[in-house]
């Protein structure tokens, strides 16, 4: 038998060009090559002499036996300056100069056409390197089938012919071939201080490149004939472009190639940063992974990383496994359930199918348990009467099977599933013989095992929809551009008579309206027949910005409208599917004619030129600017490997208030659950029914890309899994979830690498108080196996580079924020089971923007906490001045004396005196993360008609005395800060008023003024002056008036223009 291949990916890397590259050849150009090495291959362009933009066009192509590793992998491409070709020109100097490198991440490559020109700056190798520009790639993969066997004959005889010179080749090749991998990656990418010994010619230089390439394919093929038994045919050994040479040269070096060891990827190319397989041995889970982890991940992991669920406690479950029954005989056509009893637990199960299964796994929590023993009893439902008004019998009873608990095998995850076996059910009701075998098994585990998360689980309400604990995507979000440029040839529809009278003489008003599901936006107004839009072309050169999700809606609607005949002149559809994807600014969308389509009269309209464009640039913004969790770009060409995981373990609650009072107020009950948003991935854990303590004891793990964002995570109380049946699956009918409290934790505050155990008070405002719901148990972990990479997150901008380089309107982004939001909670509401519209808005802060005297408070507050420690040094100054302590204000005229005589020293002392406060400091640092801050919040001084404010819609539906109250409130608090406003623009326009002549004869005495100090600045030594100046403001209160300064005086005097603001 011959083995089977795996289908093989083919990597595609086509290097177009490169721009503004850094002068290398002491003439003022370069002459530069690239090398590209990924999975252990590596390739190499062309040299384009003496040109800073060169332009290659070349594919490079790459094999990966091992598609499922491309994530792991990154490909490193090396750019140099050749020096062979400057030599060839008459140059002496031979070699080649570093030009800058370029790492992408496999997990960044795009399927075969989805591909996009992706311009990547080239990155130093060193902090003394002098690079610059950057070089435009298309990197993509396509996936092959497996290819023939090949026949076992030739194969077989192959084999014994060869094995024999195979042995006796392997000897002497190994010591050259060893030789030979050393030096071949220095020749292929050669080093900046290193020179070549001896001239080499083109041709020879070719060869070694090809000799390089095909020795790690060589390698494993060699490694696969061994695994296989079977040695390759020299047709598949001829695959991957290999030119065809001498039968004899290429006899001895396929030898040396198959003797050869395959060369490590460590000495083809420098260490990658890091990946998902370097993070998948500290912990790293993947976008959508949920704990528990399997037990190769466990394995995997190397000695000091983090294990499986080690965040939380192991919860110990009583699991039983029900697959069918068998009757004896044969007999019985009813069908058949079960009935699971321990203690007070009885759960029966749903029918039997005709072949007698249920394929059902139950999971008890053995905490929960007041029996010792398990019976199983297995039930045939009784056949309805024949005649209405007979009573129905009782079902018969087949018998039943009883587990001794404490007899229980137990399991760890990295065992085998336990097999279930066939157990003949005792106590038949008849006459007591066997009349049913069942076959289930019973073990105990924990929560990590894989059946418990579509199991039946004892303290979650039992296969309720509404409880059971998932993993969320947002939806991938992209910004759609239209740009509308101009129509022509535009036939406008009739007016009625009515209509026409009133318009008269004037021109009509045309406008460009787009829609893209409920999204509709509006360009401005032309004129049809004004010198703005010309003759009868009107033109508007206006950007319109959606917000598209995948998968995409399927027609992006354009319409052209007349303002006065309220009719639409014609509409054109644009497909979504057609649109061009662009990954930043260098490469314009093209742009197309839209034939307009009118009514019947009117089958053709005109045509408008638009230019239409999905931006993979930008990252749409969903969240608060304050809470963001994800900065990526849309585009998958331009993201980069994360730089660590976040693990978070939800360990349990404590003291939650009851959320769901009984009508007689005697008791009430609170069904919990909590929810965590950090990147695209939320999670939700299962609602524990009834309990003020849950404990959920579950661990999720999300990539992170970005050391300076934060983790959002509430807790709500389950209100839908006892009104779902209600609404009868209508989404808009079903009960909202209340809020119990929300937190957030800012990663950049983490200690890398350690554990963070805590409780965090849970506080939720609601619009009859602000009251604690409880304390939330977390414990929390941010791994990062490379600190320099994690330090180098720090200088790289928050934001793609769209947005700086085509930045967007603080309203427009408010605008597709809220859109952005208004899309990710219509998604995810639709998902099963639904993740409720006001729990995606609790924890993406919807209302952000809207009023609430609470927040002006708080944010007022912020700012004077802010500006504290200004007006402390302000204080402290003026105590100085005034010889409040004699010994401080003369140590601080010594100090002036120091400063003015040796200038040198401010900027030293000035850094030494920081960094000697930032170490004092460090003892006083915070030792874990904190949460939600009650008192920075204000939320003990609000009172109950603020907070109605808060929660009120928009419009108020309070009524009209309310309503007129809390206007005129916010009109007096507005009117403090007009007038803030004002006296801060008053000071300003004082200082203008020096330099305008308003006050003539104030302007005349800073000039005279002016000209006086000039004189004695160019008289005075400097530091001279500086001395006395100092002195002279720190005089002694002897010889200072109580009067405000002549200076301060006449500032004062000056004119503003709040004389003339009607």
């Amino acid at each position: 038998m011959v083995a089977e291949e795996a289908p093989r990916r083919r990597v595609v890397v086509e290097v177009c060009n490169a721009r503004n590259l850094m002068p290398k050849d002491g003439h003022g150009t370069a002459s530069a090559y690239a090398v590209v090495d990924f999975d252990g291959q590596r390739r190499r362009t062309a040299t384009r002499p003496r040109d800073l933009n060169p332009q290659w066009g070349e594919r490079l192509e790459f094999l990966l036996h091992h598609p499922d590793a491309m994530a792991s992998e990154t490909l490193e491409l090396n750019l140099y300056n050749d020096k062979k070709a400057i030599a060839a020109t008459g140059s002496g100097r031979r070699g080649g100069t570093f030009l800058g490198k370029v790492k992408v991440a496999g997990a960044s490559f795009a399927k075969a056409g989805d591909e996009a020109l992706v311009y990547y700056p080239l990155e130093k190798r060193s902090v003394f390197s002098q690079i610059k520009g950057e070089i435009g790639l298309k990197i993509w993969f396509v996936d092959e089938p497996p290819p023939p066997p090949p026949a076992a004959a030739p194969a077989a005889e192959g084999e014994k012919g060869g094995d024999a010179a195979a042995a006796a080749d392997k000897k002497e090749a190994a010591p050259a071939e060893a030789a030979k991998d050393e030096k071949a990656p220095a020749d292929a990418a050669p080093a900046e201080e290193k020179k070549p010994e001896a001239p080499a010619s083109d041709e020879k230089k070719a060869e070694e490149a090809k000799t390089e390439e095909k020795k790690p394919e060589a390698a494993a093929d060699k490694k696969d004939d061994n695994k296989d038994g079977k040695k390759k045919s020299p047709e598949k050994g001829k695959k991957d472009g290999d030119k065809p040479k001498e039968d004899g040269k290429a006899k001895q070096e396929d030898k040396k190639d198959a003797a050869a060891p395959p060369p490590s990827p460590s000495k083809l190319a420098p260490p990658p940063s890091p990946s998902k397989k370097d993070l998948a041995i500290a912990g790293v889970a993947g976008d959508l992974e949920i704990r528990p982890q399997s037990a190769a991940d466990k394995s995997m992991a190397a000695s000091g990383a983090s294990a499986s669920y080690d965040l939380v406690d192991r919860v110990p479950y009583l699991f039983v496994r029900l697959l069918k029954a068998k009757r004896h005989g044969g007999g019985g056509s009813q069908p058949l359930y079960a009935q699971l009893s321990i203690g007070t637990h009885a759960v029966r199960t749903r029918k039997a199918t005709p072949a007698g299964e249920w394929d059902l796994v139950f999971a008890f929590h053995k905490d929960s348990l007041t029996d010792t023993s398990l019976e199983v009893t297995v039930h045939e439902e009784a056949k309805k009467p024949a005649a209405e008004g007979e009573p129905t019998p009782p079902d018969a009873n087949l018998g039943f099977v009883s587990f001794d608990l404490h007899e229980v095998p137990k399991r760890s995850p990295p065992d085998s599933a336990l097999a279930p076996q066939w157990y003949t059910l005792e106590g038949h009701t008849e006459d007591g013989a066997a009349a049913c075998d069942v076959m289930l098994a019973v073990w105990v585990g924990t929560q990590v095992d894989e059946a418990f998360q579509e199991a039946w689980q004892s303290d979650s309400g039992g296969y309720l929809v509404h409880t059971r604990s998932k993993a969320y995507l947002s939806p991938k979000l992209w910004y759609l551009r239209l740009s509308v440029i101009q129509a022509q040839d535009l036939r406008l529809p009739s007016l009625p008579d009515a209509k026409a009278k009133q318009c008269g003489p004037a021109f009509p008003e045309l406008y460009v309206k787009a829609q893209l599901g409920a999204q509709v936006f509006k360009t401005g107004r032309v004129p049809l027949g004004s010198a703005a839009a010309g003759t009868s072309n009107p033109s508007w050169n206006e950007d319109l910005l959606f917000v598209a999700a995948e998968p995409f809606d399927p027609f992006l609607t354009v319409v052209v409208e007349d303002v006065f005949s309220g009719q639409p002149v014609g509409q054109a559809r644009v497909p979504l599917s057609t649109v061009h994807r662009r990954a930043d600014d260098r490469v314009e969308p093209p742009s197309r004619w839209l034939n307009l389509c009118g009514d019947e009269a009117r089958p053709y309209a005109g045509r408008v030129h638009v230019r239409v464009c999905l931006e993979g640039g930008y990252h749409v913004l969903d969240e608060a600017a304050n809470a963001t969790s994800d900065v990526r770009a849309a585009s998958k060409q331009l993201s980069k490997p994360p730089v660590g995981m976040l693990e978070v373990g939800i360990r349990g609650a404590a003291n939650l208030v009851p959320m769901k009072i009984a009508k007689d107020g005697a008791s009430g009950s609170t069904d919990a659950y909590v929810v965590l948003k950090y990147g695209p991935k939320w999670a939700r854990t299962r609602t524990i029914i009834d309990q003020f303590n849950p404990r959920w004891n579950e661990q999720y793990a999300w990539d992170v890309f970005d050391p300076c964002t934060v983790l959002t995570v509430a807790v709500f109380d389950n209100v839908r899994y006892k009104g779902g049946a209600d609404a009868g699956g209508d989404p808009a009918k079903l009960p909202r979830d209340t809020r119990i409290g929300k937190l957030r934790i800012r990663l950049s505050t983490l200690d890398t690498n350690r554990v963070y155990k805590n409780t965090f008070p849970l506080t939720a405002v609601h619009p009859v108080g602000v009251r604690k719901m409880g304390e939330l148990e977390l414990a929390i972990r941010f791994t990062c196996p490379s600190w320099l990479t994690l330090m180098q997150a720090y200088g790289s901008p928050l934001l793609p580079r769209m947005h700086y380089v085509k930045p967007l309107g603080p309203a427009q982004q408010d605008v597709l924020r809220h859109t952005a939001m208004r899309i990710v909670s219509g998604r995810l509401a639709r998902s099963e089971p639904p993740l409720g519209p006001e729990v995606v808005q609790y924890l993406l802060d919807t209302d952000t923007h809207s009023w609430s005297m609470r927040r002006s408070k708080a944010n007022w507050f912020r700012v004077v906490g802010c500006l504290s420690h200004v007006a402390t040094a302000v204080k402290w100054a003026h105590r100085v001045r005034t010889w409040a302590h004699p010994p401080t204000t003369v140590l601080v005229h010594a100090l002036l004396v120091a400063v003015v005589l040796c200038p040198e020293m401010i900027l030293p002392t000035v850094c030494l005196y920081l960094f000697l406060v930032l170490l004092w400091r460090y003892r006083a640092r915070p030792r874990e993360p904190t949460g939600m801050d009650p008192r920075l919040s204000h939320v003990d001084s609000v009172s109950p008609d603020e907070l109605d404010e808060e929660f009120d819609g928009l419009p108020s539906s309070r009524p009209a005395d309310v309503v007129r109250m809390r206007y005129d409130r916010l009109r007096a608090v507005a009117g403090r800060a007009q007038t803030l406003l004002g006296d801060v623009a008053a000071q300003g326009e004082r200082v203008e008023a020096l330099l305008s002549w308003r006050d003539p004869r104030a302007t005349g005495v800073f000039a005279v003024v002016c000209l006086l100090a000039a004189l004695v600045l160019y008289a005075v030594p400097f530091k001279v002056l500086l001395l006395g100046m100092g002195f002279y403001y720190l005089r002694h209160p002897r010889f200072r008036g109580d009067m405000p300064s002549a200076g301060f005086n006449f500032f004062r005097r000056l004119p503003s223009l709040s004389d003339r603001v009607l």
